[in-house]
């Protein structure tokens, strides 16, 4: 099947025509500008690009494809690698990974590979192609809690590999931080709804709007199927702990993003004070500013060497007007009639702990007040401790132990962000996707026998 030149009309829903906070910061490449890229390829073998990526997608392969209008066969090679490509083509860091390791980057620029991935991909979601069916049936049944980009991920490589699989998902919808978490203006929520489709279309049952060791115990899973996959990723951002968080006017990052992707409104009136400087911080911190926030200030406890927002999401910030204070310690928030106020912080320096790192301490004497409408919570995610202890799994403060995938009980394994070490860079969707895939082999060579061990 080859592929006329098109427009995708999916990005934007039409609820949101006139919602900039709903329109793309990136538009898609046209099908002359896609011929051109695709043309400029020079199909390197052992390619660095492909290295680079960490699903492995083969570019030069369905570059290729696209240069010869084959894009079912390019959008299958994208997929087969990554179930999630169609949305990692818009989130993920490609200058980072792929195009970073472009032969044609040291002489001119790299080719656009993360654009022409985004046109492959909105060209198999409008036309509506098939892409994959399931393998012949083992017979086993997996369970996976999570629906996000790693239970995706390794439901579909299940299925592909024959077994029945089980999603329960605790949202209404599956796609989990594509759908809900990540700006829609970034990622519409459309994209991973159709990614989390070629997943179910596969056979694949899904329980949504249950929650494990809540609507189900634990021990029915464990019990109930012959292999376990925890994808259960993060909740929601963890307070402050600081006086005055009760006021109307402070939002937990996620939660105002997730209510702006599902269209719900979301009042951020006047001056906007967000606490955390990674990429749900910019992403919250955008957001205001596409809400009509009239200031927008990201506050940072540490300093600018130390965030863990990339820095073209660091750039793409200060383009749209948020501006960034570093080394400010919330203290307070203030308010009035139930209200947010203002926000009192004090300075900070970064001294050596003994262990040689870096612990951050308050100045004496260097508290200031700011006057905000609105406080956003941005510092990391809380974990699940609580079904990993009904389900008897061991981790560290919420971070789930794994050894290549599995945890410490035999039937059960273990992918994405549950798994992510704190302390660190923020996940990348692509690695979620990756971990996911791997996880789901070990699955099936734990059910067809191969491997031994566990408890």
């Amino acid at each position: 099947m080859t592929g006329p030149a098109f427009k995708s009309p999916l990005d934007r829903p039409a609820l949101a025509e006139e919602d900039a906070a709903h329109v793309s910061i990136h538009p898609p490449l046209g099908h002359l500008q896609v011929r051109h890229e695709a043309n400029r390829c020079l199909y390197c073998y052992d390619a660095p690009c492909t290295r680079a990526c960490p699903t492995h997608i083969d570019v030069p392969a369905f570059i290729r494809k696209i240069a010869t209008d084959n894009l079912l066969g390019s959008a299958r090679v994208i997929m087969e690698a990554n179930p999630i490509g169609a949305s990692c083509a818009r989130v993920c860091p490609t200058e980072y990974l792929c195009e970073g390791a472009c032969v044609l980057s040291h002489d001119e620029s790299p080719i656009r590979i993360g654009d022409l991935q985004r046109y492959v991909t909105d060209w198999a979601r409008a036309t509506g192609v098939k892409l994959f069916t399931p393998g012949p049936g083992s017979g086993r049944q997996v369970a996976i809690i999570g629906g996000g980009p790693a239970g995706l991920s390794a439901a579909r490589e299940l299925r592909l590999l024959g077994h029945a699989v089980t999603v329960f998902e605790a949202k209404s919808q599956l796609g989990g931080l594509d759908t809900y978490g990540i700006v829609p203006f970034r990622l519409p929520a459309a994209v991973s709804l159709w990614e989390a489709e070629q997943v179910t279309a596969l056979g694949v049952e899904v329980r949504t709007g249950t929650v494990v060791g809540l609507d189900i115990s634990a021990d029915t899973v464990l019990s109930q199927f012959d292999a376990v996959v925890l994808a259960c990723g993060m909740g929601y951002v963890p307070e402050l702990g600081i006086p005055g968080e009760d006021l109307q006017g402070v939002w937990d990052a996620i939660e105002l993003i997730e209510r702006v992707k599902m269209g719900e409104p979301v009042p951020v009136p006047g001056r906007v004070a967000v606490i955390g400087a990674g990429n749900t911080a910019i992403d919250a911190a955008t957001c205001a500013r596409r809400l009509g926030a009239e200031e927008v200030v990201i506050y940072y406890r540490r300093s600018e060497a130390e965030m863990t927002a990339y820095p073209s999401e660091f750039a793409f910030a200060k383009s749209e007007g948020v501006v960034f204070r570093w080394r400010c310690l919330p203290v307070r928030i203030l308010g009035g009639s139930g209200r947010v106020q203002g926000i009192e912080f004090v300075a900070t320096d970064l001294v050596q702990d003994a262990n040689g790192g870096q612990r951050v301490q308050p100045v004496p004497g260097s508290e200031f007040m700011v006057a905000v409408d609105t406080v956003i919570r941005a510092i990391g995610q809380s974990r699940r401790a609580r079904l990993l202890e009904a389900l008897g799994v061991e981790h560290e403060a919420g971070v789930v132990k794994t050894t290549d995938g599995r945890t410490n009980l035999s039937k059960v394994f273990a992918a994405g962000d549950c798994t992510f070490a704190k302390g660190g860079r923020e996940a990348m969707v692509v690695e979620a996707a990756e971990q996911g895939k791997r996880t789901a082999r070990q699955v099936h060579a734990f059910l067809s026998g191969q491997a031994q061990g566990g408890v």
